[in-house]
């Protein structure tokens, strides 16, 4: 006979079921991997849980050619330990991985690039390790390296096109061609199969957007508008589309002119500016894809980057019959966390067994 006030089975069950789950999602709040996205002018690090989930995030000017003090007098220490000291300080023997120009010539430790075509597999062969100050040691994951007459390079990008494949491997390693933009200071545009990046073009169209507007004669007649011109904006595209076939050096004189004769204001400007550089861009990137028996029209792609940028490129991808333009949230963030999985330095599958 069952004592009065004893559980009942039911009640010993769900009590174990609940102390699981609990147990689970404390082990789920425990530190995994530390990750840092390190570009030339800022750096943004990640704390991940076992289940690759980020606990919490990091951002700082410390770019490879911003640091807190040399090189040479520790600068990337210093960088590091202010991004990261605190977490390493509560969860010692944490795993680091780092992307992006912090292996480059100029970086912490330089990260040889691997060849295109290049797979998750072969940036974490290439990976390079560098010991901190504090100890710990960073993984730093290289960039891809296109040879040729024109070789072309990406630091920082690769990891983010993984991310963008995505964890599953029925999508990461799909025999389907894929075509994933990161418009920026250097766009990239990256054809991807079967898991990995076969090949890319760069298009320096953010860093030259720049120059023109604030060292050029182009910039003089300029005034910054307090909400972005889309009608200005897509004039731009469709005179690059349409009136571009001489080049960017033909068309771009425009953007005074227009002025000049009253046809754009002078907050109309920058916005038909940059409508003119994209549209020029995409033109660029049509032209090659002919070339490989592909266009932009009916294309179905990924655009990875700053949000308010990519949905610029959304809308000038319409006027080149592109109508299916996917952003990427958090590729970065998955990126990181898959090819530290294939690395090794995590084991996701190993908690999502014990969880089970």
């Amino acid at each position: 006979m069952k004592q009065a006030g004893s559980p009942t089975p039911s009640a010993v069950h769900l009590a174990a079921g609940a102390a699981e789950t609990n147990a689970n999602a404390e082990a789920n709040r425990h530190p995994a991997l530390i990750a840092l996205d390190w570009g030339t002018t800022s750096l943004r690090a990640y704390l991940y849980d076992v289940s690759g989930k980020v606990l919490a995030t990091r951002a700082s000017t410390a770019g490879i050619m911003n640091l807190p003090r040399s090189a040479e007098k520790g600068g990337f220490d210093a960088a590091f330990e202010d991004a990261c000291g605190a977490w390493l300080d509560a969860a010692p023997g944490t795993p680091v991985i780092a992307a992006g120009m912090v292996g480059s010539a100029q970086g912490w430790l330089e990260a040889p690039y691997v060849d295109a075509p290049a797979n998750a597999d072969a940036l974490v062969a290439g990976i390079v390790r560098v010991e901190a100050a504090c100890g710990a040691t960073l993984h730093i994951v290289p960039g891809v390296l296109q040879r040729g007459e024109l070789p072309n390079v990406m630091r920082g990008e690769e990891t983010q096109i993984f991310g963008a494949l995505g964890q599953d491997a029925g999508d990461a390693d799909s025999g389907k061609r894929a075509l994933i933009g990161l418009p920026g200071t250097h766009a990239k545009w990256a054809v991807v199969q079967a898991g990995r990046i076969e090949r890319f073009h760069t298009f320096m169209t953010g860093e030259v957007f720049g120059a023109l507007r604030e060292h050029t004669i182009l910039g003089r007649t300029m005034v910054t508008p307090d909400l972005p011109d889309s009608e200005a904006f897509l004039h731009g595209v469709n005179i690059a589309r349409d009136k571009g076939q001489a080049g960017v050096l033909a068309t771009v004189f425009s953007s005074r002119t227009l002025g000049l004769t009253g046809q754009l204001s002078r907050e109309q400007q920058p916005d038909y500016l940059s409508g003119l550089l994209i549209g020029h861009e995409l033109a660029g990137l049509e032209a090659v894809l002919k070339q490989q028996q592909s266009s932009l029209a009916g294309q179905s792609l990924r655009l990875i980057g700053n949000e308010a940028l990519c949905e610029r490129y959304r809308v000038a991808l319409t006027q080149f019959g592109c109508t299916q333009a996917e952003l990427v949230k958090h590729a970065t963030e998955r990126g990181l966390w898959r090819v530290a999985s294939q690395a090794g330095l995590v084991n996701p599958a190993a908690h999502a067994a014990h969880a089970g």
